[in-house]
This record gives structure tokens, C-alpha cells and sequence, in this order.
């Protein structure tokens, strides 16, 4: 079995993982944190302002906007405690560390965008369209507008950083370093600041068209698509964590990956059977029955369980633990459930 590593927060690429090296990403918990400590403090002065600008233009959109802003502050206090519980060393009750926990709360961060930004900027759209009262000078409104999508930019330019410098770290690309990441953290702040600026375009081109048409329903269908633009990152984001939470696998390839390496191991015949789970961001353990040859001793086995130790750990930064279970090839073959078995 290896011994934990440092719970840096390494983002496990895992189609670069199948590489020779692994993944070698340079994103620590040092600079998630960062990264989750800007994006909350911007969205904390955005909300404000978006609020005044709200209360003062009597616009849905924008007040859609500052729920939009509250709801990712919460959300990034959520992955701010996120990243210091999940980094917790492993004791006697939680000996595999505490990585899950970190989806735990990146999960309530994502029902936190859904539940306040999502059916708050839905409700007030609908509002709107119902009651459709005339509105104030946009102005102010769009002068807070443009100075949050500066901010905001400035945030997701950060996250983007990152994302591209794991990217070219791997040789992959960052769409694909956002798909597989167990980093969660740096998935959500990077989703969040997308959709704000998103949802800022749509609230602008609201607040143009009501001032052009003289019609406030326009204002309210702009807060509804901010809803629903919400909905989806909030959906998105819930479900890559809740499947992390309960205890993913890595990806067929890198099971393959994995499987060969062990079995190009002396005297190892087969490995009829190999099982992996995600720990924590950028942890993952291995467990595998092993058929070896009828020839090999117990020292053999007890030599070649550690060599597979030692050459995975240092192949794979991702591998906290390895178990292997010597076995017969004569016994009924064990498979793991098919990919996408249970969804």
C-alpha cells in the first residue's frame, strides 16, 4: 500500500494521465484558493452594486443579476471551505484523508446557484411579464454593467490562466483539462465567471430593448434567461460533484493503462480483475486482483506487489494507494461493472 502523499490539489487530466509521466500538473491548493478568494471578493462588490443599480432602475434583469452575484459569493465561501476541509491529513477515522469532503461542499455550492440565483432571476422574470410596470432610467444600470463585466473578466481570466497552464503542463487542451478535472473548485469558479459574463450580455441587451420598444417584458425575459443560464451551470456542476462525492472511477483508458502496467510485471500471468475510485482532487486508489505464476514464492510476491507500488506512484501523480490481492486464474473471471452501468 502507498503512503499518502501531500494533498495538493492536482487536477488528475485523465486522458493525460495515460501518458508516460502522468500528469504533472503545477495548479496547487495554494492557487485554487487564490483563484476562489478573488472570484468571491469581486462578486461580493458586484452584488452590491447590481443591487443599487436594481433598486434604483426597478429592473428584473438587474436585480436578477445581483441574486445572480450574491448566489456565487455563497458559493465561493462554500468552495473556500471546500479546498481547507478537503486538505485535512488522513487520521485513524478517515484513513484515505478527508478529498471527498471537498465535493460535499462544492455540491452545496452548486444547489446554492441553483436554489437563490436560478429560481430567484425565474421568479422575477415571470414578475416582470405579469405585472410589466414601466421602469426607470437604465443609466446607472448600464454603468454598473459595464464595470462588473470588467471585474468579472478579471476573475475568469485568472481561473482561465490556470486551466491553460495545467493545459500546456499535459499537452492537452482546456476544454479537456475542465471535462476531467477533479479539481472541482477550479471547474466551478471557471463555469460561474463564464455564465456571469453571459448573464451580464443578457441583462444589457434587456434593459436596451425595453428602453427601445418602451415594453418591460423584455427586461423579464432577460431575467429569465439569466435563470436558466444558471440552471444549467448549477446542474452541470451538481452532478460532476455528486458523482465524485459518491465515488467515481478514472476513465477506461487509463484503467487499460493501468491493467498493462501490472500486468507487464514478472511473473504476473493476469489481472483478472481492477477496481479505481477518486479520493480526493487529484488522488486516486488502486485495487486489483493479481494472478501470478504457480512458480513465484511468497517473497517473489511480496517483491513484485511493491515493485507494482513504486512504478505506478511514480507514473501516475494521482495514485495515493495501491492494494493488490494475489489470486488464482483458474476461478471464474471477475469484471468490473461496464462504464455508464448504473446512470
Amino acid at each position: 500500500m502507498t503512503q499518502p502523499a501531500p494533498t495538493t490539489e492536482h487536477a488528475l487530466v485523465e486522458e493525460a494521465a495515460a501518458r508516460p509521466g502522468g500528469p504533472e500538473e503545477k495548479d496547487s491548493g495554494g492557487e485554487s484558493t487564490g483563484t476562489v478568494i478573488v472570484a468571491g471578493a469581486v462578486n461580493l462588490a458586484i452584488a452590491i452594486a447590481k443591487l443599487f443599480g436594481g433598486l434604483i432602475s426597478h429592473s428584473s434583469a438587474m436585480l436578477s443579476e445581483a441574486a445572480h452575484s450574491f448566489a456565487d459569493t455563497v458559493t465561493e465561501v462554500l468552495l473556500f471551505v471546500a479546498l481547507k476541509r478537503g486538505n485535512r491529513a488522513p487520521d485513524k477515522r478517515h484513513p484515505f484523508g478527508y478529498g471527498r469532503e471537498t465535493y460535499f461542499w462544492a455540491f452545496l455550492a452548486a444547489l446554492c446557484t441553483f436554489g437563490v440565483g436560478a429560481g430567484f432571476s425565474i421568479y422575477q422574470g415571470v414578475h416582470t411579464i405579469i405585472e410589466r410596470k414601466p421602469e426607470g432610467s437604465p443609466t446607472i444600470s448600464y454603468i454598473i454593467l459595464a464595470i462588473s463585466f470588467v471585474l468579472e473578466g478579471s476573475s475568469l481570466l485568472k481561473a482561465v490562466r490556470q486551466v491553460r497552464g495545467i493545459a500546456r503542463d499535459q499537452g492537452v487542451s482546456s476544454r479537456q483539462v475542465l471535462r476531467s478535472t477533479t479539481d472541482t473548485t477550479l471547474k466551478a469558479v471557471t463555469f460561474e465567471d463564464s455564465a456571469a459574463l453571459v448573464g451580464l450580455v443578457l441583462a444589457a441587451l434587456g434593459l436596451f430593448l425595453e428602453q427601445v420598444t418602451g415594453d418591460p417584458v423584455w427586461d423579464g425575459i432577460s431575467a429569465i434567461l439569466i435563470g436558466a443560464l444558471l440552471f444549467v451551470v448549477a446542474s452541470s456542476l451538481a452532478r460532476a460533484n455528486l458523482s465524485l462525492l459518491i465515488g467515481q472511477s478514472v476513465s477506461e483508458t487509463v484503467q487499460a493503462e493501468l491493467r498493462r502496467e501490472i500486468n507487464s510485471l514478472d511473473l504476473v500471468t493476469d489481472v483478472p480483475f481492477l477496481l479505481t475510485t477518486v479520493i480526493g482532487p487529484g488522488q486516486m486508489l488502486i485495487a486489483a486482483k493479481v494472478d501470478f505464476e504457480d512458480t513465484a514464492s511468497a517473497a517473489d510476491i511480496e517483491r513484485i506487489s511493491d515493485e507494482a507500488e513504486r512504478k505506478l506512484v511514480a507514473r501516475y501523480d494521482g495514485v495515493r494507494y495501491v492494494f493488490l490481492d494475489p489470486t488464482s486464474g483458474r476461478g471464474a473471471r471477475l469484471d468490473a461493472p461496464a462504464a455508464g452501468e448504473g446512470e
